[in-house]
């Protein structure tokens, strides 16, 4: 329990929770599948009393083996009366999820056995509901999960698309905790030479250069660091969806183009200029990555409509949180404006901005992409010409025209965006991550920055220093934790998990 500052590697008041947490767990139950009628459910046992509910719902005339499937009659504790036929088994500890002794009732899924299941159980002594994540929690307390297996188990349970699923399954299985375990590790490597050098340099055979060599090695750890900070957010908008803000001057065909995305009429679209007052949104699964779309109103410099000015101020609003903005362009105002190159496209794109009141600093750091929408409208020579301008996805929303090859080239540009969730190079997924990562290169650059050859300041002082580093790193994996980190983790966790 005790790290080699002779620290507590959790702080006193969560190794008091968890004492007392050990000492008098009470042994949970709860439906671990969905809730309502299905063909099999699953109910889940786990605690010290495990072996005696299960002796209590099927009897004691037969061991049962550990991971076997036995299919059993399950019988209520106190009627003996039948409430199912189902399958039956028996994970003792510590080989469980929980580490705990642990067993499952696979039963049919309707409402009226999961009742009875659930009522057969409460009148067990010792067995009590669990509670939100409780089952997870109890996996994390007994060293089968850290902190960001947990968070990439809820992520997994969460998941809507196949590269979510993936990146999620990749941290479940420990992709970031050995990452981070290994920065860690070498930390507290350096930490433990500095404290040597600090109590024994005048008194034994320590090397001159221990402090040099030191020093690369943070170096080292500072810079993998910062690579795994610079991902753009990858991780992260792969997780939470791709914010896309939708665009344009009123009437280009914004609606449109979300209800041509949605397949269903969820923007209302007429020939009227400023229809859409507010911002309409939507998350869809486009090859495996989520996008949340948002349908905002048509900018213009001025209006006398109060409303639309509303809805004007909402679509800035969204287009500052966005993380890809769509413009959206009229194919016959480029016609009308005989844009037929890359310069009179830029002078017309330019000018087009400055109308929709869009600045560099609104889109600073934001992706943009430009859609040409109405190709309907143009000839196939002047469609020719259109498309040979860089960067530009053209399309008919009316007419549904080059709808594939728009969503094969949207695809590509989300794969940019998002990566691709790989083993050996995990991304960064949640915000706490980043900031308790953020906080440890702080702390390692404050150490490097005051050491020099010739002038070294009060060393003992200097090591706090690699000493917050790594509690920074403890606090993402769950090594030093505190009830509110735990309670952010855990909360999203449904009953049953």
């Amino acid at each position: 329990m005790y790290n080699i500052f002779g620290n507590l590697l959790i702080s006193p008041k969560f190794y008091c929770i968890w004492t007392r947490f050990r000492s008098s767990a009470n042994t949970i139950y709860s439906l671990s599948s969905a809730y309502g009628k299905c063909g099999v459910s699953v109910i889940r046992v786990s605690g010290p009393q495990t072996r005696k509910a299960l002796r209590a719902i099927v009897g004691n005339r037969h061991e049962l083996k550990e991971r076997h499937a036995y299919l059993k009659s399950l019988r209520h504790p106190k009627s003996n009366e039948i409430i199912d036929k189902g399958l039956v088994l028996w994970f003792p500890g510590p080989a469980s999820f929980t580490g705990e002794d642990s067993c499952e009732f696979q039963v049919h899924g309707s409402l009226a056995v999961i009742a009875a299941m659930m009522e057969a159980l409460g009148h067990i002594s010792g067995l009590r509901p669990a509670t939100p994540g409780e089952f997870t929690k109890r996996a994390f307390f007994g060293n089968k999960l850290d902190l960001t297996e947990v968070e990439g188990l809820a992520d997994l349970i969460h998941a809507e698309t196949e590269a979510q699923r993936k990146q999620a399954l990749l941290q479940s299985t420990g992709s970031l905790s050995r990452l981070y375990d290994n920065w860690r590790k070498r930390l507290i490597r350096c930490a433990a030479h500095l404290e040597a050098y600090i109590d024994f340099a005048e008194d034994e055979n320590i090397e001159d250069d221990v402090i040099v060599k030191l020093t690369e090695e943070l170096k080292k750890i500072q810079s993998e660091i910062r690579e795994h900070l610079n991902d753009q957010r990858q991780g992260e908008m792969l997780r939470d969806g791709v914010r896309t803000a939708i665009i344009g001057a009123p009437n280009v065909g914004k609606s449109s183009f979300l209800n041509l995305m949605c397949q269903r009429d969820l923007s209302i679209v007429t020939e009227m200029a400023g229809t859409t007052r507010d911002v309409i949104e939507s998350t869809h699964n486009i090859g495996g990555y989520p996008v949340r779309f948002s349908d905002t109103a048509g900018l213009r410099l001025s209006t006398d409509d109060k409303v639309e000015k509303q809805g004007i101020l909402k679509a800035m609003n969204c287009v500052h949180e966005a993380d890809l903005v769509l413009i959206m362009l009229d194919a016959g105002h480029l016609k009308k404006t005989k844009v037929n190159d890359v310069k009179s496209f830029e002078i017309h794109l330019n000018k087009y901005l400055q109308e929709l009141d869009l600045n560099e600093e609104i889109l600073a750091n934001k992706r943009i992409q430009i859609i040409i929408n109405k190709i309907d409208l143009l000839s196939e020579d002047e469609l020719a010409k259109i498309q040979q301008l860089p960067n530009i996805f053209v399309i008919s929303c009316r007419e549904k025209k080059n709808l594939n090859i728009f969503l094969s080239q949207f695809e590509n540009l989300l794969k940019e965006l998002c990566g691709i969730p790989l083993p050996e190079a995990p991304r960064l997924t949640h915000a706490r991550y980043r900031l308790h990562l953020d906080r440890c290169i702080d702390h390692i650059h404050v150490f490097l920055s005051e050491y020099s050859p010739d002038i070294f300041p009060d060393i003992a002082i200097s090591a706090q220093k690699l000493r917050h580093a790594v509690k920074d790193i403890e606090r993402i994996t769950g090594h030093v934790s505190t009830d509110d980190i735990l309670d952010v983790v855990f909360k999203d966790f449904c009953i049953g998990k």
